[in-house]
């Protein structure tokens, strides 16, 4: 009876000392926590050279929907125009097919709307004079795309300043700590990493966005250009 009470006391002092053990281990393991960046402290270690960034960015995104705009409006076609106007010019009815095509209002219009004024006139004349209209509408279709073409050339550029700032910044905190620890390069690395991401991307979606609303032009101008020859060729067509 005596050894079952002492081999039950020896078991429950092992349990005991077992259990402070664990509890002592648990108490001095570390908690392992995660740490994540947002975007928004991600730019913000980019430096100052980020607003001129910023600003270049905007401006790509606000040309880019305002072109679209005027080019949704502008691509609208008119089925009926040129059959419209067969039958007022051959009827004589100048003016209202004149009328017409200014309350139209589109690059399309606008440059048969010079070709009606001139009904009468040699061929070579009214061609001239719709090719003139058709250029000057284009320009105007082009307004502000040689601001994404340069915004596409000097985003990179920005970017390649912010490299060099940050690689000073670099050799400036090893000069002030005498050490060189991923702490004391840290600052200098991101805003060398980030500014060069940053102006490429912004530079790219210049480019992507210029590329795109010429493309969108040229179509545009095609169309134009079909369009002016059928108009020429009804003026040639005899009236029924």
């Amino acid at each position: 009876m005596l050894n079952f009470i002492l081999q039950a006391g020896a078991t429950i002092g092992n349990v005991a000392d077992s259990t402070a053990v664990t509890g002592i281990q648990t108490a001095t393991t570390p908690e392992v926590t995660e740490t994540s960046m947002s975007l928004i402290d991600m730019v913000a270690k980019g430096g100052p050279i980020m607003y001129p960034l910023a600003i270049l960015l905007f401006a790509t995104i606000y040309i880019l929907v305002e072109r679209l705009l005027v080019l949704s409006k502008a691509s609208k076609r008119h089925d009926q125009l040129l059959p419209s106007l067969k039958e007022m010019i051959h009827s004589g009815n100048i003016a209202n097919a004149k009328a017409m095509c200014l309350n139209l209002n589109s690059p399309e219009s606008a440059m048969i709307e010079q070709g009606v004024v001139r009904v009468g006139q040699p061929v070579a004349e009214i061609r001239t004079a719709m090719d003139k209209s058709g250029a000057n509408e284009i320009g105007k279709l082009e307004k502000n795309l040689n601001v994404l073409n340069i915004i596409g050339r000097i985003a990179p550029m920005f970017g390649f300043i912010g490299t060099i700032l940050g690689v000073i910044t670099i050799f400036y905190d090893i000069s002030l700590a005498k050490t060189v620890e991923i702490e004391i390069i840290s600052k200098g690395l991101y805003q060398k990493m980030i500014t060069s991401a940053s102006g490429l991307v912004v530079g790219v979606l210049a480019f992507i966005c210029y590329h795109w609303l010429n493309a969108r032009i040229d179509k545009l101008a095609h169309r134009m250009e079909d369009t002016q020859i059928k108009f020429l060729d009804m003026l040639n067509e005899p009236s029924k």
